[in-house]
């Protein structure tokens, strides 16, 4: 026997039933009358719209009943759901402020801020300071950063000794033209005066005359500059004269013969200049300074002076010129004026005068935040040294088998200044180590490492390095020599002048010494040398007192 399955609608007879008929005639009148309403436009059909899952939802306000024998769709609802035990304890907690809301703003943080964003006022830009070497660091800074500020954080970072020599020069590659920035000066408003285009930049080194005319000014203003002053002040000594005019935050008025450059020409003429307070002028007359024959140059207040780099780029007559430059003037070669000393020491004047004439009294007060921050850290080195010393540390003495404290203050003061001395009797020892000339790579290496020791560079690089670090008296630096071979060159500063002595290695008993007066001194090594000169003056014109050396960034 087989089974046959059986409709919904059917009975086991096989025949429909009465209530059977009426639900099918029911289902069919209602179609009926639905289709009728959507032809008269009485009922309009369900707008859908779908949903990111893939159903479609009705756009209808109200809601529409489904017909029969469709399905109803189902709805996209978005529900924030919230556990009961969350609930209780987020409300029962305080509320406790972001400790770093700068983490969390990051248009308002320094250090995530947008760096596409163009700089508006009050904002940090970064700007790049090189090194004499090439190397670079990139520093964020705001508008108020000083020149001052930027040299005290590279000399941190880089462990320098921290001294008023160091400074920031602005140097432009494309006129030749460079300057020292005075500790006041900002930044940002420097490198506003740029243009976009230009190879502009900051330089970070030492520059020993930046505050030398306050301590010794009278190697600055020579007796032939300053006549007229001299000729005013009968009876004034030379030297008493340019003090009285350094302690009144005044300076003298310099007059003397220039070279100047005729504005869009190549040739040069030679005129008598007037440098004063009220401005820059040049007789028409000789050397007459009535004021009808005076003609107004350059505007002291409204300019800055710069050092020209390059002779061959202005094919001037000497090595010592310099150029006055107005602010809004651009960076152009036709519009800069410039002029040309005869000496070095002329044109030191004639720049130091501008900087006097038109910051007296700034360069004062940046002179004495100088001196007044190096007393502070000499009381606090002083002050360190003396407790370290008082509570650690006592006079001995090893001479005998065994240590002794020496009690006697006076003993131990000769025995100390006999340790100072001990450097002189340590030569014969020092005869065992091998000599630079025996071929010992150590002994040959150990001047290298010294900052004075610049290596294998020609005469006119060392005598550029010598007026970058401020060509005074006392810059000096070591360097091999390029004519002689295994021997080296003393280049030293002397009254605004570059000098040369030859350090030749001589023999002695077998041991090679090396000397710069003929044998009668003689040193075991270049460091020992230095170290003489620094204390004694010998046959050189002055003592070593400063040395060329570049940072590396």
């Amino acid at each position: 026997m087989t089974w046959k399955p059986v409709s919904a609608t059917q009975t086991t007879t096989g025949k429909k039933t009465d209530a059977d008929m009426d639900f099918v005639a029911l289902d069919q009148d209602v179609k009926t009358t639905l289709d009728t309403l959507y032809q008269t436009g009485k009922l309009q059909k369900d707008a859908t719209s779908p949903l990111p899952n893939g159903h479609r939802i009705s756009s209808l306000s109200g809601t529409q009943p489904t017909p029969l024998g469709q399905r109803s769709q189902p709805v996209h609802i978005q529900v924030k759901r919230q556990l009961k035990e969350e609930e209780l304890h987020t409300t029962s907690l305080p509320t406790i402020p972001n400790p770093f809301p700068e983490l969390c703003s990051p248009s308002s943080s320094p250090t995530l801020s947008d760096c596409s964003k163009p700089p508006i006022d009050g904002d940090t830009q970064v700007i790049t300071i090189f090194s004499e070497d090439g190397m670079r660091r990139s520093l964020e800074v705001t508008a108020a950063v000083k020149a001052r500020d930027i040299c005290q954080l590279l000399v941190e970072r880089n462990r320098c000794v921290d001294e008023d020599s160091w400074t920031l020069v602005e140097m432009h590659p494309d006129t030749a033209l460079e300057r020292c920035l005075e500790d006041h000066e900002l930044l940002l408003e420097v490198q506003a005066t740029w243009p976009l285009d230009s190879e502009s930049r900051f330089i970070f080194r030492k520059h020993y005359a930046k505050y030398e005319l306050f301590r010794n000014p009278e190697p600055f203003f020579p007796v032939q500059l300053v006549a007229g002053c001299l000729d005013t002040n009968a009876g004034v000594p030379h030297s008493q004269l340019v003090q009285n005019f350094i302690n009144a935050r005044n300076c003298p008025e310099i007059q003397g013969f220039l070279h100047i450059k005729d504005k869009g020409k190549k040739t040069w003429k030679r005129l008598y200049f007037l440098l004063r307070r009220s401005g820059f002028y040049y007789s028409t007359k000789g050397t007459s300074r009535e004021p009808r024959h005076l003609q107004y140059f350059a505007d002291v207040n409204e300019s800055n002076i710069y050092t020209v780099t390059s002779r061959k780029m202005y094919n001037s007559p000497t090595d010592f010129g310099f150029c006055i430059k107005l602010y809004r003037m651009g960076n152009g070669r036709k519009d800069l004026g410039v002029l040309c000393s005869d000496d070095e020491q002329s044109r030191t004047c004639w720049m130091t005068a501008f900087r006097l004439f038109k910051l007296g009294a700034q360069l004062c007060l940046n002179y004495q935040i100088t001196q007044h921050k190096k007393k502070q850290q000499s009381w606090i080195q002083s002050a360190a040294v003396r407790n370290v010393s008082q509570n650690c540390l006592v006079p001995m003495d090893f001479s005998g088998c065994t240590g002794r404290v020496i009690a006697n203050p006076k003993e131990a003061s000769s025995v100390a200044m006999e340790e100072g001395h001990a450097w002189r009797k340590k030569g014969t020892q020092r005869h065992s180590l091998p000599s630079p000339c025996q071929g010992s790579v150590l002994s040959a290496a150990i001047h290298r490492t010294q900052p004075w020791f610049h290596g294998r560079i020609s005469r006119e690089e060392s005598h550029r390095l010598i007026i970058q670090h401020g060509h005074i008296d006392g810059v000096f630096l070591m360097r091999e020599s390029q004519r002689t071979p295994k021997s080296f060159v003393l280049t030293l500063s002397h009254h605004h002048k570059t000098k040369h002595f030859l350090v030749v290695p001589c023999e002695d008993e077998g041991h090679t010494y090396f000397t710069v007066d003929g044998g009668q001194t003689k040193f075991t090594d270049l460091i020992q040398m230095v170290e003489f000169y620094q204390i004694n003056r010998g046959v050189l014109p002055c003592s070593l007192k400063h040395y060329c050396t570049r940072v590396t960034l």
